[in-house]
């Protein structure tokens, strides 16, 4: 009977002890299930696929350039005046006129002048008249060498009087000193001109130059009749051609710069002196780079990066990649290290992306990619 009792005793425990083990397996299978569908749903939620843009890395030869901002001025410009005070009777040009040298401009009343250059101009007839009976006196020996010397000086006072007179009458009249366009006209009939008032501008357009500064260091690089391109915002998508006529022999002790000055044909004259442009000066011998467009290179405290993908269709993933540039252009830049040319690279979306993020590829909008891109006319 006793040993009956301990034997369904022992059977009761060990069932007791299965299903004790059956619930708590169950607790701890539930419990690790439920961590590992929890941490695969964070894992999903913190990397899912981003959306990028990409390109192929193409080569392609770069030119290096010095570039620089500057201003266009003429060959010769003035603000043309009267040396002398007087009264305007006549204006002799329009505004904006094309001149030639030497075109009469402006008269200043000069009627008393006149007067005065006729007197002077008889006394001087007087003294050549005299001058030439006393020369033949002399030789009849009727006069004195002496008489004829004072003749001579009287008839050279005379002479210088009229040249003198002539000169100041010249003055009253303003002529263009060299060939150009006239600006807007300052003055008007019958108003009294202080000596030095501005009367017109004049501005020699054709051919026109173009100061500009550089660097010490790229003194080296330059030399006279080098080829310079100018853009103006004025003139979007156009270039104009130059050439370096001069080199400033000094450099500015304060920036350490130097002037250089460009001449370019203006013969339609759409170049005015004043305007601002940028210069670009070709020098080197042309090289080859990977390129691409500006955006796929992203730049952290750490240097220039890129993201190149890898793989194909769903599986594909992005590798980050230090690189180094060697310039840019337009909307290009030039990668000298760290992309091969064939590479796919993202060109948009990388703020999302890390080492190994898996993304989607969506090329319907791509990143502009021009070398010389132009501002688009409003019109």
């Amino acid at each position: 009977m006793a040993k009956s009792r301990t034997a369904s005793l022992i059977i009761r425990m060990v069932v007791m002890l299965i299903v004790i083990g059956v619930i708590l397996g169950g607790i701890f299978g539930f419990q690790a299930f439920k961590s590992q569908m929890i941490a695969q749903a964070i894992a999903a939620r913190s990397n899912p696929a981003q959306t990028v843009s990409t390109t192929t890395a193409t080569a392609s030869d770069w030119q290096e350039r010095l570039e620089a901002v500057g201003s266009f001025r003429a060959v010769n410009g003035a603000a043309l005046s009267s040396e002398v005070a007087g009264i305007v009777e006549a204006i002799s040009f329009q505004d904006g006129q094309d001149v030639a040298a030497g075109t009469p401009l402006l008269q200043l009343r000069a009627e008393e002048d006149l007067a005065t250059l006729q007197q002077y101009q008889a006394a001087a007839e007087n003294a050549q008249v005299t001058y030439d009976r006393d020369l033949k006196q002399l030789k009849a020996q009727g006069v004195s060498q002496a008489t004829v010397d004072s003749d001579l000086a009287t008839l050279k006072q005379a002479q210088a009087q009229v040249a003198a007179q002539q000169a100041a009458i010249d003055k009253k009249s303003v002529k263009a000193p060299f060939a150009g366009r006239l600006g807007v006209r300052e003055v008007d009939l019958g108003q009294y001109l202080s000596a030095g008032t501005t009367i017109v501008t004049l501005q020699s357009l054709d051919p026109i130059l173009f100061d500009f500064t550089l660097p010490q260091q790229a003194l080296a690089k330059l030399k006279v009749g080098q080829a310079v391109a100018a853009t103006l915002d004025g003139y979007p998508g156009r270039s104009f051609d130059g050439t370096i006529t001069a080199i400033s022999p000094l450099v500015d002790s304060t920036t350490r710069s130097l002037t250089v000055r460009a001449s370019f044909a203006n013969p339609d004259h759409v170049l005015l002196p004043g305007m601002y442009g940028k210069a670009a000066v070709a020098v080197g011998a042309p090289q080859r780079y990977v390129t691409l467009p500006a955006t796929a290179i992203v730049s952290n405290p750490y240097g220039d990066i890129a993201y190149v993908v890898a793989g194909q269709g769903t599986a594909q993933t992005v590798k980050q990649i230090f690189v180094t540039t060697a310039g840019s252009r337009g909307d290009q830049v030039a990668v000298a290290k760290g992309v091969a040319e064939g590479d796919t690279v993202v060109t948009s979306g990388q703020l999302k992306l890390q080492n190994g993020s898996p993304v989607t590829v969506n090329n319907s909008v791509t990143p502009p990619n021009d070398p010389n891109p132009s501002v688009a006319d409003p019109s």
